[in-house]
């Protein structure tokens, strides 16, 4: 008998208001830096100011549990003392992470959760990691299991990988818990040594587009390309074993490989070290209020998902070519996994409209779909409220 059971009306349960603890999870943007984390790189995330909401109550059992989206209008139960086998959706980042606080803690009692998401799934504002990190962040609260926030970072991104089966680095776990309000993080994955930096746009806002649309690769594509840039890291470490990333390789070495990794291994690790000296770069122009560069090296980031790392897609790229000729938009790129999701934008504030209604006519007549625009603020890392 499988120990996760459905339902579909919302239990009576859910219709009071005793609830213990409420927790506010962000999503996050990435402004430059993308597949660079778990190749132990560099990235330029925040968390913004769309949030999943979780509450929860101890109901006074031992071990049984009961989860309600109000967005999917969909719930399940379970019980802690049970093994918990993988449904076939969202319920998988809750159970992970609940499996990864079991591992940690025997603290852990009966209790209700209802969720409520004010994040678009698929979009690329990593909707999984808010969800994965509030979860921990609540029942952290609600049983003073006393973990710190790096540890329920590495904790979410562990359950995301060994549970999930998705090989994410930690740099969504991590912007979704650690950022600060109008701040964006310089992230070392290494070292996860961080800065933040004041998010001085000037004039300008970050505008997501979405394309709607989710294409089958991503997940398997994903972990493929992390699998390739190991690939490339175990045939270097042969000769040279002090490497333990691309993080170690510099743009001599790889050429001193070429001709050991596949044109495709050499590709992916291409993109990677240029993509670090991007987001360094990149930094360094924000700081230096030089919004101008700081689009440049967007561009330049999205030419290489493109072209050398080959994650984007025809609707992503029609996005980011079409804000090329605007004098008004700074930067554009794909953001996330990639083969969907949305485009990231540096746009002069007082153009945001008239922008949004041009490129949703122009991509609905190229592909028939409706775009979603989304105007995002860097905000502050889960917030927990006690009541």
């Amino acid at each position: 008998m499988t120990n996760i059971r459905s339902f579909s009306s919302k239990p009576i349960v859910f219709e009071n208001n005793n609830y213990e603890i409420t927790v506010a999870s962000p999503g996050r943007i990435n402004l430059i830096g993308e597949h660079t984390d778990y190749n132990e790189g560099f990235v330029m995330p925040t968390a913004i100011d769309k949030k999943i909401i979780l509450k929860f109550q101890r109901n006074h059992t031992e071990n049984f549990c009961r989860f309600y989206s109000e967005t999917f209008n969909t719930g399940f139960e379970f019980h802690l003392d049970k093994e918990f086998e993988k449904a076939s959706g969202w319920e998988n980042y809750i159970l992970g992470v609940i499996q990864e606080l079991q591992y940690h803690s025997a603290k852990l009692e009966g209790f209700d959760c209802i969720i409520e998401s004010k994040l678009p799934v698929g979009a690329g504002i990593s909707s999984s990691a808010a969800l994965e990190c509030g979860i921990a962040s609540g029942l952290n609260q609600l049983f003073e299991l006393g973990l710190t926030e790096l540890e329920m970072v590495k904790l979410s991104q562990k359950a995301e990988n060994d549970f999930v089966g998705s090989n994410c680095g930690i740099m969504d776990q991590f912007s979704s818990v650690m950022s600060k309000e109008g701040h964006i993080i310089l992230l070392d994955c290494r070292s996860l040594k961080a800065e933040f930096i004041p998010a001085d746009f000037k004039s300008c806002k970050l505008l997501l587009l979405n394309t709607n649309v989710s294409h089958n690769l991503a997940d398997s594509d994903y972990n493929s390309r992390r699998e390739e840039c190991e690939a490339a890291v175990k045939i270097i470490q042969k000769t040279k074993p002090e490497v333990r990333s691309l993080r170690d390789v510099d743009f001599e070495m790889l050429d001193t490989f070429k001709e050991q990794l596949t044109a495709k291994m050499y590709a992916r690790c291409l993109y990677i070290l240029k993509e670090n000296e991007r987001v360094l770069a990149a930094a360094n122009a924000l700081k230096a209020g030089e919004l101008q560069n700081f689009g440049k090296f967007m561009y330049a980031s999205h030419e290489g998902l493109q072209h050398n790392y080959e994650v984007s897609c025809k609707e992503l790229d029609f996005l980011v070519d079409y804000s090329r000729e605007k004098e008004f938009i700074y930067g554009s790129r794909m953001m996330g996994g990639g083969f969907g999701g949305c485009t990231i934008n540096l746009i002069e504030e007082e153009r945001i409209d008239s922008y949004i209604e041009e490129v949703s006519s122009a991509y609905y007549k190229k592909f028939n779909i409706k775009l979603d625009a989304i105007s995002v603020l860097p905000a502050e890392g889960t917030k927990i409220t006690i009541h």
